[in-house]
C-alpha cells in the first residue's frame, strides 16, 4: 500500500489555497484591464466628437470672416444663393468634406446685417449635431 506524503505542516484541506488565490488575482487583473479598455474607447469617442465640434465652429467663423470681407454682397451667402456664388460654394464644399454628413444653412440680410450660420453633421455613434453662429455684420 502506497501512501502519499503530506506537505509538512499543512493540513490536507489547505493544499489548494494558493491556486485559488492566484486565480482570484488573475480575475481581478482581468476586470481591471477590461475597465481600462472601456475607458480608452470612451475617451476616443469623446475626442472625435470634440474634433467635429471644433471643426464646425472653425468653419462657421471662417464664413463669417468671408462675409466681413465681402459686406456688399452679404445676401449672396444665403443658402438659396450660395451655389451661384463661388466663395460661398467653396466654403459649402469644405463643410461637406470636413464633417461626416456635413451640411450648412446660411441666412443673411443686407438691411440689418444679421447673419445666422448653422452647420450640421451626423455620426453613426451619436446622431445629428448642429453648431449655430449668429452675428451682426455692418
Amino acid at each position: 500500500m502506497t501512501h502519499r506524503k503530506r506537505a509538512r505542516g499543512l493540513p490536507s484541506r489547505a493544499r489548494g489555497i494558493a491556486l485559488i488565490e492566484a486565480l482570484v488575482g488573475v480575475l481581478i487583473f482581468a476586470f481591471g484591464v477590461i475597465g481600462l479598455v472601456g475607458l480608452q474607447v470612451a475617451m476616443t469617442r469623446a475626442q472625435g466628437t470634440a474634433q467635429y465640434r471644433a471643426d464646425a465652429a472653425y468653419l462657421s467663423s471662417q464664413l463669417t470672416g468671408l462675409m466681413w470681407a465681402d459686406r456688399t454682397k452679404l445676401e449672396s451667402y444665403n443658402t438659396s444663393n450660395c451655389a451661384g456664388y463661388d466663395p460661398c460654394k467653396y466654403w459649402g464644399d469644405k463643410v461637406t468634406q470636413t464633417l461626416p454628413g456635413g451640411t450648412a444653412q446660411v441666412a443673411a440680410t443686407q438691411a440689418d446685417g444679421v447673419v445666422s450660420v448653422t452647420v450640421t453633421w451626423t455620426t453613426s455613434a451619436e446622431g445629428t449635431h448642429s453648431h449655430v453662429l449668429t452675428t451682426s455684420i455692418r
